[in-house]
Formats: structure tokens, C-alpha cells, sequence
């Protein structure tokens, strides 16, 4: 699982850490990209878990690296609180990777067809490493949905935002 933003409380990387806690998530790895004033904190909550075993933070990535993690990863997780728009879920679909969010997350949980394309779930552990468990254990369905993801990201055009916008 693959987790890209930056570290700030309302990005809920404490949530996807609690997730990976829980017993569904056991043997789960996570690689979290970013920075910013939560790094500290997250990485002593992994510890206090006993999960940093299976979370490596690899701090502020290029471009290139983004691409790099995307291709590898089997999903992308991205719960943020009310985010506004989440290029990263776009970011994820346009790599066709299925996208894990949640259903308090604003734009991410908008594009995000549940089922489809992803998953978007109650904002709590156990919910979130069930998500990540079965997309983990079924490699087709994770292909399907980053497919479907693709799909609707090649969509997002300024010629399809017009045509929505008269209509």
C-alpha cells in the first residue's frame, strides 16, 4: 500500500497506521511519501503499534519517485479529512491504481466510485484495514479497479468540466 501527501493531522496518516494495526492488516506493508510536522509523531506511533517493522517513510519524493511507487504498489491509500479536490487520487487513477478513502473525505471520496474504482469506507481502523486487506489479497481486483480509476481520470477533461457545467 502506498501513501503519498503531506504529514499534517487532518492528512489522517495516525488512521492509516491504526489501520495497519489492526489484526485484518497483519502482515500488510505500508510506504508512506511525504513530509511536514506530523513525521515525528507518526513514526513513534508506529513504534508504539509494532508495526514500524512494516511502514517505511521515505519523506518528500520527485516526480519521477512518485511514478516509481505508484507502478509498484498494489493500492493507494489517501483518507484525508474534507479534503478539497485530491489530486493524489487522480495521481493514483491516472497510474491505474484503486484508491482507498474515506467517506468524511471530501473530493477524494467524490471521485472515488466505492466498489468501482476504490473503496470509501467509515473513517475508522477497522474499516480502512479491511479495505486494504482485500484489495492486498486479490490482485485482479485491484487491477480491475485501478482500471476503472484510469478510466475515469482520462475523463477529467476541460472539455467534459464545460459540457457539466451547461448542463
Amino acid at each position: 500500500i502506498f501513501g503519498v501527501s503531506r504529514l499534517a493531522p487532518l492528512k489522517r496518516f495516525d488512521l492509516v497506521l491504526r489501520a495497519l494495526a489492526e489484526p485484518v492488516a497483519a502482515t500488510i506493508h505500508c510506504v508512506i511519501a511525504g513530509e511536514g510536522g506530523e513525521l515525528d509523531r507518526l513514526r513513534d506511533l508506529a513504534g508504539q503499534l509494532d508495526i514500524a517493522h512494516r511502514v517505511r517513510f521515505i519523506g518528500r519524493i520527485s516526480d519521477a519517485e512518485m511514478i516509481d511507487h505508484l507502478a509498484k504498489c498494489r493500492a493507494v491509500v489517501f483518507p484525508p479529512f474534507n479534503e478539497d479536490y485530491g489530486f493524489v487520487t487522480v495521481e493514483a487513477f491516472m497510474c491505474g491504481k484503486a484508491v482507498i478513502t474515506c467517506t468524511d473525505s471530501g473530493g477524494p471520496s467524490e471521485l472515488v466510485a466505492d466498489g468501482e474504482s476504490g473503496f470509501v469506507v467509515d473513517p475508522n481502523p477497522e474499516a480502512l484495514a479491511v479495505a486494504m486487506r482485500r484489495l492486498m489479497d486479490d490482485r485482479n481486483l485491484a487491477a480491475r479497479m485501478g482500471e476503472a480509476g484510469g478510466r475515469t481520470a482520462r475523463g477529467m477533461t476541460w472539455a467534459a468540466a464545460v459540457q457539466r457545467l451547461l448542463q
